[in-house]
């Protein structure tokens, strides 16, 4: 589960991680206010404004309603509600947005922090995610923070280092003095760097995260070290210990098709492709995209019913792939091992004779339990549907209707 930059940061401070200071808003004036408070908590002069959306580079990224970066800098109280005027309410696009952007409906007001001193601030990047090749988690860093990160691993891949943690000890204090002798520090500067790498990972352990990517990690001019940006992304299936986390989830972020899923009870993901498919297990889902890509077509979606799947969500799967205009048809691969086929059969029919104008051909290959009542069900049912026996001959099926 992916999570806004306000509420990453809020977790990270909950573990002690240094962060740039902050709060949310969702009008012009209520930045003002926000502003007005963090100046009082801070002494800050300047702001920075952020748009608050699941996606990287806000920071080079445009809304194109008003043509205001994602991020922006406000230089005094006076300038904080226009600043957030020309970002709220927009389509901010980036590099990993679709090209209609996403609607901004928050903006973060944080500290500036980059006020000169005893000596220049200086970025760096820090990540923490999961390596599975070596079953580990691992620190990933580099000296050369900032909006170019990925200019840097292409150009110059040296600059980016790695720390393999082992999962019975932790963050050990070599490493620590590790990252940051190869960050370049020193002094004050390179102790502080000990504690928030410790605390980071602290925070990603503790709150069963799946990644964090924190760019920059700031050494401010008086050398103290913090998170300037949060990217978190949770691990869903941990929710149920964090009931807090789970309350972060924004659902306007998301696809609207990929939340209805999920209050069905279904695992759905849109793809870009033009067949439908409805499968149960992930696995034969899988298997089911490499037969559909074979045969010359393209996945439209993963979608999983699950093991327990009745006629009601066989028929809400329905609905949810017909909604996609790009589907020329639908591969039904169902094995029944928990779920009998003849419920799926059931859930088809009532699908058929419910929804209107069903245009796109709809292929069904039923095995397992009941398969036999499932395919007379079908048979008899009347309806305009290709039944099929083996993977391969739904294959060749798809490739004949698409034809």
């Amino acid at each position: 589960m992916n999570i806004h930059e306000y509420q990453g940061k809020s977790i990270l401070s909950s573990y002690g991680v240094a962060i740039q200071r902050g709060y949310v808003a969702e009008t012009p004036e209520e930045a003002t206010e926000v502003a007005k408070k963090l100046q009082e908590e801070t002494k800050t002069g300047w702001f920075v404004v952020k748009a608050q959306i699941h996606a990287g580079g806000r920071g080079k990224g445009t809304v194109t309603e008003t043509g205001s970066r994602g991020v922006v800098l406000a230089k005094g109280l006076d300038e904080v509600a226009d600043k957030a005027k020309g970002i709220l309410g927009g389509h901010l696009v980036t590099l990993q947005t679709k090209a209609e952007g996403k609607k901004v409906n928050k903006v973060f007001i944080a500290e500036d922090v980059y006020a000169p001193g005893a000596s220049e601030p200086k970025e760096f990047y820090m990540s923490i995610l999961l390596d599975r090749g070596q079953s580990r988690n691992v620190i990933v860093y580099s000296p050369d923070g900032g909006m170019n990160i990925e200019d840097v691993a292409h150009n110059t891949p040296e600059r980016i280092f790695k720390e393999v943690i082992d999962p019975l000890t932790g963050v050990n204090d070599f490493q620590c003095r590790k990252i940051a002798f190869n960050l370049g520090l020193e002094g004050n500067a390179f102790k502080e760097m000990g504690k928030f790498v410790k605390n980071l990972y602290k925070a990603y352990m503790g709150c069963d995260a799946s990644m964090f990517e924190i760019n920059p990690v700031l050494k401010t001019s008086d050398d103290r070290i913090i998170a300037v940006d949060a990217k978190v992304t949770l691990d869903g299936n941990s929710l149920s210990r964090h009931s807090d986390y789970a309350a972060m989830r924004d659902v306007t972020e998301e696809d609207p098709l990929e939340v209805e899923a999920t209050a069905a009870g279904l695992n759905y993901v849109k793809l870009d492709g033009n067949v439908g498919c409805m499968v149960n297990g992930a696995g034969l889902a899988m298997a089911t995209m490499d037969i559909i890509k074979l045969s010359g077509g393209d996945p439209a979606n993963f979608l999983d019913v699950g093991g327990t799947a009745d006629a009601k969500r066989v028929e809400t799967a329905f609905r949810m792939i017909l909604r996609d205009p790009n589907v020329k048809a639908i591969l039904v691969n169902i094995f029944g091992g928990i779920v009998r086929c003849d419920r799926v059969a059931q859930g088809i029919v009532d699908a058929y004779k419910n929804i209107e104008n069903i245009s796109v051909p709809i292929i069904v290959r039923l095995q397992g339990t009941n398969a036999e009542e499932a395919k007379a069900l079908i048979d008899s049912s009347g309806l305009a549907v290709h039944s099929a026996i083996t993977l391969q001959e739904a294959a060749d099926k798809v490739k004949e209707v698409l034809a």
